[in-house]
């Protein structure tokens, strides 16, 4: 596990004076039937997009707040990773996109039983936004609108 103290110094600065929000989660979600029952999706900060989607503009100053959305039955082998930060070790994820996205474990679990089923459709996002308004504002609340149109129980965010 990375630590802190293992980052460029002009890493660790700034993540010293950025100016992180708080957010109150409560009263947050809570999952309403059985996992063995649940449709679920992922949400990763992974920068990962189709060959046919545009890649994330890494030029963009703060992070380009825009997502992706992948299906279901996305080759995983076949997605690129754009993402801005020079600190994000891309090897393993080129290696396995399932360590980002795992799309093949969630279609594992959903034949064993352990989850109800894979969501339609999942949606990725580059990480390392450090302007986060239009995120917040917009793409966000998009995603949330689409998970809920696909029946979305739970989701699996993860961040990269």
């Amino acid at each position: 596990m990375a630590k802190i103290s293992d980052l460029k110094l002009a890493y660790r600065l700034f993540l010293q004076a950025y100016p992180y929000r708080k957010v109150d989660w409560r009263p947050g979600a809570n999952l309403r039937k059985p996992i063995g029952e649940a449709r679920v999706a992922i949400v990763t900060t992974a920068g990962l997009h189709t060959p046919d989607q545009p890649p994330f503009d890494t030029s963009i100053r703060g992070g380009d707040w825009s997502y992706r959305v992948l299906d279901a039955s996305v080759d995983l082998a076949t997605l690129k990773i754009a993402h801005r930060s020079d600190a994000f070790d891309t090897r393993g994820l080129e290696a396995d996109k399932n360590l980002a996205l795992p799309l093949d474990r969630l279609r594992t679990l959903a034949g064993q039983g352990v989850i109800g089923e894979v969501a339609p459709r999942h949606f990725s996002f580059m990480g390392s936004i450090a302007a986060p308004g239009r995120l917040i504002a917009q793409a966000a609340p998009e995603v949330a609108r689409a998970l809920r149109e696909d029946a979305v129980d739970a989701v699996l965010l993860t961040p990269v």
